[in-house]
């Protein structure tokens, strides 16, 4: 019933030690349910594992108190009693026939803390960069603070695997992500191994993504979701270097644009496939497998993301909640919907 030339879109790809029966990504996407209401999440990320998309994530999964967006609602993984929880969603992906993935999130500089009161922390002592602009500052973390930092990230990966997921993310993009500001000189302006040139700006994501590698021991995927640049804050040159650097640690790349606002442009303004000038050449800087975004929902744009040597995965949010089915609809031959 498929049409021969998409046939490249259903070939399985392997992510370090799980294989993905095709090439259809649903990367990390916020939805507002979250922990307050875990049931419907999973109930949601199941219905497009049965469409046909091969790798379904949560969306930001805060790993500790001092990383709450309180109003906001996302996943969290602060402790055990989050576990069940989390593997509901897990549990349900599965049962859709997909691969589960988590995103695990500190977002440092962008949560005022709102409901757990903790101080937010981050590379430097700045106002928060929240949603709402809340009058909040951050403290610098010290040293102690960043080993803080690498064990939450470390337990937050081993209830991961505890709560069932075939896919744990290192996230440093969007602007959301504590990585990412250490990566910033926005917000890094430290004068130890931890700022300055861009190898001790990039000394925690390297650290973050070994202890990770560590914790998962072979039982799992690791992914890193990294911007690909940011407006007065990292180069395209430098997220190439720091690739360049790191790029056969992870076992898939997600590349991303470097704020929210930038990587989620609408149909109104910004065609399918826009992200494409963003993303080209930074797979031919690795061997592993890399997904990015683009609205995509023409199949054929879909295979020249492939054939063309930009994507290895079709990754999508927003298709991916308007049509939770457009995999199988592509694979059935049901273009017409």
């Amino acid at each position: 019933m498929r049409d021969p030339r998409f046939d490249v879109l259903f070939e399985p790809v392997q992510i370090g030690p799980v294989t993905a029966r095709n090439r259809f990504f649903q990367v990390p996407h916020c939805n507002g349910m979250g922990y307050k209401d875990p049931a419907a999440a999973a109930a949601m990320r199941k219905v497009k594992a049965e469409g046909g998309w091969a790798v379904v994530c949560t969306e930001e999964i805060e790993i500790h108190p001092t990383s709450d967006i309180a109003p906001y609602v996302e996943g969290r993984n602060w402790d055990d009693q989050d576990i069940p929880a989390l593997a509901l969603i897990a549990g349900k992906i599965h049962e859709g026939g997909a691969l589960a993935g988590i995103e695990l999130a500190h977002n440092s500089m962008h949560c005022p803390n709102l409901y757990s009161r903790e101080a937010p922390i981050g590379p430097a002592h700045l106002p928060v960069a929240s949603l709402a602009y809340d009058p909040v500052q951050a403290r610098a973390m010290t040293k102690s603070d960043v080993a803080d930092l690498r064990r939450w990230h470390a337990g937050a990966v081993r209830r991961s695997l505890a709560a069932g997921y075939d896919l744990v993310y290192v996230y440093a993009g969007h602007g959301l992500s504590g990585l990412q500001h250490f990566l910033s000189r926005r917000y890094n302006d430290r004068a130890d191994e931890y700022g300055g040139s861009l190898a001790n700006r990039a000394r925690l994501l390297r650290e973050v993504l070994e202890d990770t590698i560590e914790a998962v021991a072979g039982r799992a995927a690791v992914a890193c979701r990294i911007s690909t640049d940011e407006e007065d804050g990292i180069t395209r040159a430098e997220i190439e270097e720091v690739i360049g650097m790191l790029a056969e640690l992870p076992d898939l790349w997600d590349f991303c644009r470097g704020s929210w606002e930038e990587d989620s442009g609408t149909s109104r303004f910004e065609p399918e496939g826009a992200q494409q000038e963003f993303v080209r050449g930074l797979k031919q800087l690795t061997s592993k497998p890399v997904v990015g975004v683009g609205r995509f929902t023409s199949p054929d744009t879909m295979v020249d993301q492939i054939r063309g040597g930009i994507l290895d995965f079709i990754g999508a949010a927003r298709p991916s909640i308007a049509d939770p089915f457009l995999p199988r609809k592509i694979e059935e031959g049901r273009l017409e919907d």
